[in-house]
């Protein structure tokens, strides 16, 4: 049987403008009625009784983390799926899996529903249900005879899909509900405008559809086929589930990503009603699962689905869907609960606070609009400290106020995971902080370019105040804490930026220009910053290249100095011996899998088959002296040399670095850093 369908990758890629969108137009509202009535005759057609078919699928288990969750999720569990699929009219459903292998690539015990481990079959029917019913329950489609009348709908100039022996005219038609306050879906239907078939649809869910709070949101793609040149059968399909911690809110997101090619459809069998008998979904026994024969190894199937050319870019399908709703929410999540930015919020310590606990909470009372409170108490520097921070979104843009009072450090990136130096702190009087006190007013704007582009534009009032060491360690003695207190200053920054891309491209391009200027009776600074960060492929290797570069003028406060050395920056070197108003530092290191013996840690995951071994290379210089700082400039520049080990699926990181300049050599040992911002 020949396939007559094209993929819609382009189709659902293309941004159509909001702006003067008309909705509920006589022609708009057509097409739709066609649709429906489409729909309904589709049933009923007596030239398709039956098929099966074959799908083949991912299903990913995936966490992220981290402040913003911006930085790509990592892979915790994958599953690769086989089935047979079986349909009859008007709607009988059944699938069986005849190939399952799975791998898990850290300690997991997730256990799926049974639907995520299958398609979606009649473009869900009359009534939409995820997680046999306990995640979605009994949504209106907007096509069922009843959607009519609970939607809005808006079309958008007509697109051309070519297919291999036509061209096909499909309109884009968003979908709103008519009220927020039910059950429903938003998104978008691309309708042939010819035969008023449904070609795709996409969309998430109002708040009120999610029945777990835990839920943040779920994204579903669904892509029809021509098959036959007659019938527009699934195609291609993919759902993504993101859930947050249940009881304390984290910056820490589990998904569920499942994707799906459909294919091999054989029409009229004349299926009996055995076939259909049970459960819709079911597992052939473990003997024919085990016995199937799959085309490629495990590894090479995992990390092709998971290329961006092989899948639906579902974060701009989320942004489109939210430009639609507005300030509305579309998150399921609880409206309030306890919450920290980091385990170090909830406990820390460090040499100018000594032991510090705290707890914030987070409300999210209407619409997209999210107040997070929180406190803390430093029982050595006897500080309370504090903050509010409100946000709203209002489709592509999200505005904030932060007022708060903190403990900051001086760097603009962390070099450390705060939960490790808490601990070295305290045992070994290693603090790898410099600290003041922070109290702040901030209004800030940041609009979405794109997918991952980002402008962000704010300005208020801060003080700077230097603090005191105020503790002593168990062993050994801190080094001095600056005098970094600098008074009073109206600031503003702007912010252009992008964040990095999904998960499966190892090539990766992300980074952010950063402008800031204080004025202060006569004491007025610019300071400028730029970060970025390039991972390229070199065959089964990556060459990553990352570093920063600052630049302040004259009268530059010492709290916005620019320091390096040592952890974080230049391994090897000596810990921050080096800064000023002026500093670029700029590392390349080759990432090398190398196999390694597996330790297994129970039923659940093993450390993994493979170190990675990561040569690197890196140079900093600094220049530009701050009165009374510990750091001075570096007289030229520092070269350092090193090799990174990282293993446990990469979670733990050791660095050996080699200054080369006056030699000297350094060890370093800590989590990878993606995981620093939520320890």
């Amino acid at each position: 049987m020949t396939l007559r369908a094209v993929t819609l990758l382009s189709l659902v890629a293309v941004p159509t403008p909001l702006a003067g969108q008309q909705w509920n137009t006589p022609e708009t509202l057509d097409l739709v009625d066609r649709a429906v009535a489409r729909r309904a005759e589709v049933r009923a057609d007596s030239n398709l009784t039956d098929y099966r078919s074959r799908a083949h699928g991912f299903v990913f288990f995936l966490a992220q983390l981290g402040e913003g969750l911006s930085e790509p999720p990592r892979l915790v569990k994958s599953d690769e799926l086989q089935l047979e699929v079986y349909w009859r009219t008007p709607g009988s459903s059944k699938q069986r899996i005849i190939g399952w292998r799975d791998r898990a690539d850290l300690p997991t015990d997730i256990q799926y529903h049974r639907d995520h481990l299958g398609i979606v079959q009649n473009n869900f029917g009359d009534n939409i249900r995820l997680g046999q019913g306990d995640e979605v329950r009994d949504v209106p489609h907007p096509l069922s005879p009843t959607g009519r009348q609970l939607y809005d709908f808006a079309g958008v100039p007509p697109i051309v899909m070519r297919l291999p022996d036509r061209q096909v005219r499909v309109r884009e038609i968003r979908i709103r509900p008519k009220d927020y306050t039910e059950p429903r879906i938003i998104g978008s239907l691309f309708v042939d405008l010819e035969t008023a078939e449904l070609v795709v649809i996409r969309f998430n869910f109002t708040s009120v559809a999610y029945l777990d709070d835990t839920l943040e949101d779920i994204t579903i793609v669904l892509e029809n086929g021509l098959w036959n040149r007659r019938f527009w059968l699934p195609r291609r399909q993919e759902i993504e589930i993101r859930r947050r911690t249940k009881w304390l809110d984290l910056p820490a997101r589990g998904i569920i990503r499942g994707r799906w090619e459909i294919d091999e459809y054989d029409f009229n069998l004349g299926l009996e009603d055995s076939v259909f008998y049970g459960a819709e979904i079911v597992a052939a026994p473990r003997a024919v699962r085990d016995a199937f024969v799959w085309d490629e190894p495990f590894e090479t199937a995992v990390r092709d689905a998971s290329e961006p050319v092989a899948t639906f870019d579902l974060e701009k399908i989320r942004g489109e869907i939210a430009d639609v709703a507005g300030a509305r929410a579309l998150s399921g999540l609880a409206r309030a609960r306890p919450s920290a930015g980091s385990l170090s919020d909830l406990a820390r310590f460090n040499r100018v606070e000594g032991v510090a606990v705290g707890l914030g909470w987070v409300f999210r009372p209407w619409g997209s609009v999210e107040i997070a409170p929180a406190g803390s108490y430093g029982f050595s520097d006897e500080r309370v400290k504090g903050r509010l921070d409100t946000r709203i979104r209002l489709g592509r843009l999200t505005l904030g106020v932060l007022a708060e009072r903190s403990v900051r450090d001086v760097a603009d990136e962390r070099v450390i995971s705060p939960l490790l130096n808490s601990v070295i702190a305290q045992e070994g009087g290693h603090d790898f902080g410099d600290y003041y006190l922070a109290d702040r007013v901030l209004v800030s704007g940041e609009w979405r370019l794109g997918t991952r582009g980002f402008l962000r534009l704010g300005g208020g009032v801060e003080r700077s105040t230097t603090m005191a060491i105020v503790t002593a360690p168990a062993r050994g003695s801190f080094r001095v804490n600056p005098p970094l207190g600098a008074g009073t200053y109206d600031v503003g920054r702007l912010t252009v930026g992008r964040r990095p891309s999904t998960i499966g491209s190892r090539r990766q391009v992300s980074g952010a220009v950063n402008l800031e200027g204080g004025l202060a009776d006569g004491r007025n600074y610019v300071r400028a910053w730029a970060t970025g960060r390039l991972q390229v492929p070199v065959g089964s290797t990556d060459l990553v290249t990352r570093g920063w570069a600052g630049w302040g003028s004259n009268q530059l406060p010492p709290h916005r100095a620019f320091v390096m050395g040592g952890r974080g920056t230049l391994a090897g070197e000596t810990f921050r011996a080096w800064g000023g108003r002026y500093a670029v530092v700029g590392t390349v290191e080759w990432r090398m899998p190398v196999p390694f013996p597996a330790i297994s840690l129970g039923p659940l995951a093993s450390t993994g088959r493979q170190l990675v071994v990561a040569p690197f290379v890196g140079a900093g210089w600094a220049g530009g002296p701050i009165a009374n700082m510990p750091w001075v400039p570096s007289s030229g520049v520092r070269p350092v040399v090193g090799l990174g080990v990282e293993w446990f699926h990469q979670l733990l990181r050791v660095n050996f670095g080699v200054r080369l300049r006056n030699p000297g050599v350094a060890l370093t040992v800590d989590v990878r850093r993606d995981l620093w911002e939520i320890l």
